[in-house]
């Protein structure tokens, strides 16, 4: 069902160069910054200017309707509480996906179906909730999610810091559900409530920007633990210390940048409003 008129909008070429540019250049410094510090800069550096070029253009096409991204749908406090919750999940999910199958398998030992196996729980667990969660959205709104949510995911997070080599299978499997409950409430309440806050005329560019966010997000929770993990272990690794014990201790480090970075989540739980009756249910999240 179509909620807005169709037009046609003419393809601004400068803002795809500089969108390939930014978003591509800021993740690849991240992701160099543990193993070739200069290159990750470099690339962090052109990434973030040409971002800034990116939104100042954006900022010049909208005035006439033809940006690539219309950034005029962050002028909804609830779109950009919802957006940046959304970060920080997105940067948690993608970033516990490569770590913990890292960990299991090269820490504590475990092969690729036991791996498979410890986490599979927690995905299951996570998809049957969703229709749950809907339910409870429609009946009292998002702030009874979003809240407790954010609250189990930080608690996940903090207790992922405390594994190391010697941490019992059970206790990874246990905090690997509880992150994948409170993710699953939290996921839809910021897809409805952020969508629905927009005018009609911006459904598509909020719509646009999530799909973007979610992409970005998790390549820079992927960059970003991968880049904690293997500084601190090729420090350890110099200074004698076992491959095992070193990469241990870099994951370590990573859930705790991750753990600190989810504080953040649960004040803004509280910000998030729900979406007026009647709004469109965001479609394919």
């Amino acid at each position: 069902m179509n909620v807005t008129t169709p037009r046609t909008v003419p393809l601004d070429v400068l803002s795809v160069i500089l969108s390939a540019f930014g978003f591509g250049g800021f993740v690849y410094g991240l992701s160099n910054l543990g193993a070739a510090a200069t290159v990750g800069w470099l690339s962090l550096g052109i990434g973030v200017f040409a971002l800034i070029l990116f939104v100042l253009r954006q900022l010049q096409l909208q005035r006439a309707n033809r940006a690539l991204l219309d950034l005029r749908v962050f002028t909804s406090r609830t779109f950009t509480v919802s957006i940046s919750m959304l970060s920080i999940s997105m940067i948690a999910l993608f970033g516990t996906i490569i770590l913990l199958p890292l960990y299991v398998q090269n820490v504590l030992g475990m092969t690729a179906l036991s791996t498979g196996l410890l986490l599979l729980p927690g995905r299951l667990t996570m998809g049957l909730l969703a229709p749950f969660v809907g339910r409870i959205y429609n009946r009292h709104g998002p702030t009874i999610l979003l809240v407790p949510g954010s609250i189990i995911v930080s608690a996940a997070f903090w207790t992922m810091t405390l594994m190391g080599q010697t941490t019992e299978p059970w206790m990874l499997m246990v905090a690997h559900i509880g992150m994948s409950i409170g993710l699953s409430m939290l996921f839809t309440p910021l897809f409805t409530s952020g969508l629905g806050s927009l005018p009609p005329n911006l459904y598509s560019h909020g719509s646009a920007v999530v799909g973007t966010i979610q992409q970005l997000a998790g390549a820079i929770g992927t960059a970003l633990f991968i880049a904690v993990m293997t500084s601190q272990s090729a420090t350890l690794m110099t200074q004698g210390v076992s491959e095992g014990l070193a990469m241990a201790s870099g994951i370590h480090d990573a859930f705790l940048c991750g753990a600190i970075i989810l504080l953040f989540a649960i004040p803004a739980a509280f910000l998030v409003r729900r979406a007026p009756l009647g709004t469109p249910a965001p479609i394919g999240h």
